[in-house]
């Protein structure tokens, strides 16, 4: 494929296509996804989970995401690279800037950064200095400790309008994505229409402009029991590959995700 790029992204979105999104943490799998049309690679802080066995993504050092980033970026074949700032590497604007061209420089496209008290003003700063951003919003697990538990965000009529009114001020502010994590697929959808930026959604309903999944999530390898937003697509599958092309299909069909990974 063609190098994507934010502005190949919003086309999409401009023409009602949907596009979709896969982690990744070494050049293997980013070759492989990349070259199986895979629009977006992220390389996400759940390499703490999924790499590393910890049982969140709070220890996830800035190191790291510079080191797996450097590896999937040897191995991209054009899509849009997107890399995680970890916890705790964002909570000013300056040290925002100094991590963000830290994973800039490794090779990310953009960066992506979870809900915080000064989150908007954070996204202007980056945009100011020309780092492309997503805003991750809904579930921020990096403040898994914070909200109890891996919960389902706005649910009831309040906490709905202020996600509403955050995202369009996450926009305003610069953001050239969004992320929604956990949320009901009505609140989803109403987001996605609201805003002109591209909307990726995990556990957020089938509306959202694009669907996102953890690798491994996504091929059944992980251990323990899968969150209720995640399919496993080696299953009728006889490779990786035909998981991969399998998941990106459901994705661009609006097949996946169904009824059964989302949230009322």
């Amino acid at each position: 494929m063609n190098a994507m790029t934010l502005n190949s992204l919003r086309a999409l979105k401009r023409d009602g296509k949907r596009f979709s999104c896969l982690t990744a943490y070494d050049a293997s799998f980013a070759h492989l996804l990349s070259s199986s049309g895979i629009e977006v690679l992220l390389v996400g802080d759940s390499l703490g989970m999924v790499v590393r066995g910890h049982s969140s993504t709070v220890p996830v050092r800035m190191e790291e995401m510079v080191y797996h980033t450097h590896c999937v970026a040897a191995g991209n074949q054009g899509a849009l690279l997107m890399a995680d700032l970890p916890f705790m590497s964002y909570t000013t604007p300056a040290q925002a800037l100094e991590n963000s061209a830290r994973l800039m420089q490794a090779g990310a496209n953009v960066v992506k950064l979870e809900e915080c008290q000064q989150l908007v003003e954070i996204i202007a700063a980056l945009s100011g200095c020309g780092i492309p951003s997503c805003a991750h919003i809904g579930l921020a697990p990096q403040s898994v400790n914070k909200l109890g538990g891996y919960r389902v965000q706005g649910r009831d009529a309040t906490a709905a309008q202020a996600m509403i009114e955050h995202a369009v001020a996450l926009e305003e502010a610069g953001a050239d994505l969004l992320l929604l994590e956990c949320v009901p697929s009505r609140l989803a959808e109403t987001i996605t229409r609201q805003l002109t930026i591209p909307v990726i959604g995990i556990g957020a309903g089938a509306a959202t402009d694009a669907q996102v999944l953890v690798l491994h999530d996504m091929l059944g390898i992980t251990p323990g029991k899968p969150p209720k937003f995640v399919r496993n697509f080696m299953i009728g599958a006889d490779s990786i590959q035909q998981a991969i092309t399998g998941y990106r299909d459901a994705v661009l069909d609006g097949t996946f995700p169904g009824p059964e990974q989302s949230f009322s």
